[in-house]
């Protein structure tokens, strides 16, 4: 059964930090891009960074670059993203997106996380 199960959300003051994880399951873990989505309040889905397969590529959206780190840990089928300087802006549910692809123009298969809330707050 395929899982992604993200972690590590919670309620944070502007200017914390917070680590999420997802821990995957049930698909080969190594071969897919994995990717941070999140949704805030009333709006649609951002995407927030990606870190290829092999682990040697990260990318970031521009509103969390220099804030935000992608990473991930092929022994363990999990990827980190580490926040700080959170802004209330940051406020949304994060998900955890896992893609195959045979080339940058050809998805072969992806699937989804059940989301992470997190809450930036004073």
């Amino acid at each position: 059964q395929v899982q992604l199960v993200e972690s590590g959300g919670g309620l944070v003051q502007p200017g914390g930090s917070l680590r999420l994880s997802c821990a995957a399951s049930g698909f080969t873990f190594s071969t897919y891009a994995m990717t941070w989505v999140r949704q805030a309040p009333g709006k649609g889905l951002d995407w927030v960074s990606e870190v290829n397969s092999g682990g040697g590529s990260s990318y970031y959206a521009d509103s969390v670059k220099g804030r935000f780190t992608d990473s991930r840990d092929n022994a363990k089928n999990t990827i980190y993203l580490q926040m700080s300087s959170l802004k209330p802006e940051d406020t949304a549910v994060y998900y955890c997106h896992a893609s195959l692809w045979r080339t940058e123009l050809d998805p072969i298969d992806d699937y989804w996380g059940q989301g992470t809330q997190v809450t930036v707050s004073s």
